[in-house]
């Protein structure tokens, strides 16, 4: 499971460089500088997924995740109350809504694999 978080977040982490126009679109209007943040985020999303997989790190790399998770969670709110589109394309509220309770996965899914 492990393994896992860390790849995901590698590869979202990754993402926010690659197409970072769909995660810009989703910072809430009243933070600045929006390409800024989402590189930001995006590193430390692929920093923390790296350290998931190093012994020695993992546990901070796994609270750090946690710590993003929630100042992300902004993002998803805005997203959903907005309903903003992703690269053109609107999606249901029901699954924009249903999107929020994701990051307390991602969060308890953190807090787990920290601990092997």
């Amino acid at each position: 499971m492990r393994v896992v978080l860390a790849g995901v977040m590698i590869w979202v982490g990754c993402l926010h460089f690659l197409h970072p126009e769909p995660f810009i679109s989703i910072v809430p209007s009243y933070l600045p500088a929006h390409r800024a943040l989402v590189l930001i985020s995006g590193f430390f999303e692929a920093l923390g997924g790296l350290g998931l997989l190093v012994p020695r790190v993992r546990r901070a790399a796994a609270v750090g995740l946690i710590a993003l998770y929630l100042a992300v969670f902004p993002a998803n709110v805005f997203m959903a109350t907005h309903h903003v589109p992703i690269n053109g394309q609107h999606f249901s509220s029901l699954l924009l809504w249903l999107r929020l309770p994701l990051q307390f996965v991602l969060i308890a899914w953190a807090w787990w694999v920290r601990r092997d």
